[in-house]
């Protein structure tokens, strides 16, 4: 039976809502519904025998997919309770073995996370790539929330939730750029309950298709991890503003068409402080504005 949140993990559900939307830019279709699961979660509003709930993550590679489960997890839990298998690693059946133990005896991967934690998120990365045997796993967990180890101990689950991500319809997804998201959306979930059998995307609670980042989003991410990038050196002293030119020069170097938002944070943590190193290695303090220097192509502190 769950208990009663306490005041700090009430007040913390009760942040959430404000919480993903600052840090997961261009999804703002998804957010309402996790934050609704979660909360009847971490409420006890949920069935004991099953896990806490159950997400299906769909859409392209770096969009928020993965960013998302780790920031709710992190506000919810604290950091530490996320646990992140890549199903790409799980494509035979010898990998059954890795999860629940080969020998008697062993507890396997998800045997020590449970020794680890009673609650938190199980996080399957491109399930569809899993081999038959362990997407059986899989049902067992959003069906049960009860696995078997190879000790003959039965593990409970119901303390957690189960996160699958996939790019299964990606590739439309970002091709069709004329049909509407409605239209998209029902393409991607038809192609996803096709590749990941039905008994498993009927156990899923949410299936969201997580959207292309239009160019606005871009400079949404872009301007996040820059703040960041600039807070981070004023506390070293280093006092800079920004001219309007940095942002669309970082969405160039930091966004990929395949990879999305994902290369953004490095981008910016290697633009902008080489261009304070220049400043530093010239024996010029790092103060003044940021700008992109359309000569050399790169950024600079003026």
């Amino acid at each position: 039976m769950n208990k009663t949140p306490d005041s700090h993990k009430l007040a913390n559900l009760q942040e959430l809502d404000v919480l993903l939307p600052r840090e997961i830019r261009g999804q703002s279709h998804t957010i309402p519904r996790i934050v609704s699961a979660v909360r009847r979660g971490e409420l006890g509003l949920t069935k004991p025998s099953r896990p806490r709930g159950s997400f299906l993550l769909l859409g392209p590679t770096g969009v928020g997919k993965t960013e998302t489960v780790v920031v709710a997890t992190n506000h919810v839990f604290g950091e530490g309770k996320l646990f992140r298998f890549d199903m790409s690693e799980f494509q035979n059946q010898e990998a059954l073995g890795l999860l629940l133990g080969a020998r008697l005896g062993e507890i396997g991967y998800l045997g020590a996370v449970r020794e680890r934690a009673a609650e938190g998120s199980l996080l399957f990365d491109e399930a569809e790539k899993a081999h038959p045997r362990v997407l059986d796993i899989l049902l067992q967990l959003l069906d049960a929330a009860r696995l078997t180890v190879a000790t003959g101990q039965t593990l409970d689950f119901s303390g957690f939730y189960v996160w699958l991500t996939s790019n299964i319809g990606s590739a439309e997804l970002m091709s069709l750029q004329h049909s509407n998201e409605a239209t998209l959306e029902r393409h991607v979930l038809t192609r996803a309950q096709q590749a990941l059998r039905p008994e498993i995307f009927a156990r899923v609670n949410e299936k969201l298709v997580f959207h292309r980042l239009s160019y606005e989003h871009q400079l949404e991410i872009a301007e996040k991890f820059l703040s960041r990038e600039i807070e981070f050196l004023a506390a070293r002293g280093h006092r800079i503003e920004l001219d309007k030119t940095a942002l669309p020069f970082l969405v160039r170097k930091g966004f990929h068409p395949k990879l999305g938002a994902r290369p953004m944070r490095d981008a910016v943590e290697k633009l902008v402080g080489d261009a304070v190193a220049e400043c530093l290695l010239t024996g010029r303090p790092a103060c003044g504005i940021l700008a992109h220097d359309e000569l050399h192509d790169r950024l600079c502190v003026f």
